[in-house]
């Protein structure tokens, strides 16, 4: 009955501006680092409202060690008959085409995504992405956590098999329904951010299919790189202390970032290296900015920030702050 007002109401009020269809997407990987590989990929395709139209499943060979076979139940013997990502790429492509790419920690799967296409020389038709953790706290969801489970058990949605890409993107897609109607019929602004497809990747040789780790030390792997000179040198200029608001940036500042962003991280974080600013991997009293897209969070940066009161700032004005950076002071 719930579903039904929020229905009848979203019907006669929907906004205008809200995306006229979504891809709800699913992939379960090798692991989280940035070489690991898709094993599994599923994409619910909804119309403007939520309505589900079909949807689409399909294994993929990762060409090395499947990883956590525990998690995604994916065997070596399994996947080894299965596509390869550039086999799938022009129907997974379909089914992505002018839509938004809706994921829960979508960060994760559109990165997933853009370094698959990006090795097979393609690039993703994805140019939004909405991710349903950002969405169910601009809605307010009085969840206990984020996780996947307590939002299809908020919306009385049962998971038959966590980890299953499929019905990993059925779940969502069916909390996903309730979700939109209510963001509608409230006027809630949807959490929506920019996808930059990759253009860089060199592969190193890595263990084909069907050499499964056993687990121990001898079983790494050497790792691929998506831009190959990710080493900076050390920033050449002194710290000259807290960004203060309303005054520009000046080279030498220590920049933290936290959580997602619509720019590759890499990317952003290059432009700030490029305009002569520390780009710093963790939050300390010394840290001049922190740039975060949820300063609400309980990431350790934002809960440091807050402590050491840290001044914060979201991507957009970064970007702009980006601009005009002073020059850093003659020594």
């Amino acid at each position: 009955m719930l579903e039904d007002r929020m229905t009848a109401a979203s019907e006669a009020s929907w906004p205008a501006a809200y995306p006229q269809g979504y891809a709800v997407v699913d992939v379960e990987t090798t692991g989280l680092a940035r070489d690991d590989r898709i094993v599994s990929a599923a994409v619910y395709r909804l119309d403007a409202r939520g309505e589900v139209e079909d949807h689409w499943y399909t294994l993929v060979n990762p060409e090395r060690d499947p990883g956590p076979v525990w998690i995604h139940g994916l065997t070596s013997d399994m996947l080894e008959g299965a596509p390869l990502f550039p086999d799938i790429a022009e129907e997974f492509a379909t089914r992505l085409e002018g839509r938004v790419l809706v994921a829960h920690n979508a960060v994760f799967d559109w990165s997933m995504i853009a370094r698959e296409y990006a090795r097979a020389e393609r690039e993703a038709p994805v140019r939004q992405r909405l991710c349903t953790i950002a969405l169910s706290k601009e809605l307010g969801l009085p969840l206990a956590n984020h996780k996947l489970e307590s939002l299809a058990a908020h919306f009385g949605v049962v998971q038959r098999r966590a980890h299953h890409a499929l019905d990993d993107a059925r779940v969502l897609a069916e909390a996903f329904r309730p979700s939109l109607r209510a963001a509608a019929r409230d006027g809630v602004r949807l959490p929506l951010l920019e996808c930059r497809p990759l253009t860089e990747w060199s592969d190193r040789s890595a263990p084909r299919i069907g050499r499964q780790s056993s687990g121990g030390s001898g079983g790494g792997y050497p790792s691929g790189s998506w831009r190959p000179s990710r080493k900076r040198p050390a920033c050449p200029y002194p710290n000259p202390g807290r960004h203060e608001p309303n005054k520009p940036l000046k080279q030498g500042m220590r920049i933290a970032f936290s959580g997602d962003t619509s720019v590759e991280r890499d990317l952003l974080e290059d432009r700030a290296v490029e305009a002569g600013l520390h780009v710093a991997t963790s939050l300390s009293r010394l840290t001049s900015l922190l740039v975060t897209n949820d300063p609400d969070s309980g990431t350790s940066k934002v809960v440091k920030a807050r402590q050491f009161g840290t001044p914060v700032v979201d991507e957009a004005a970064f970007g702009q702050l980006l601009r005009d950076v002073e020059p850093a002071s003659e020594a």
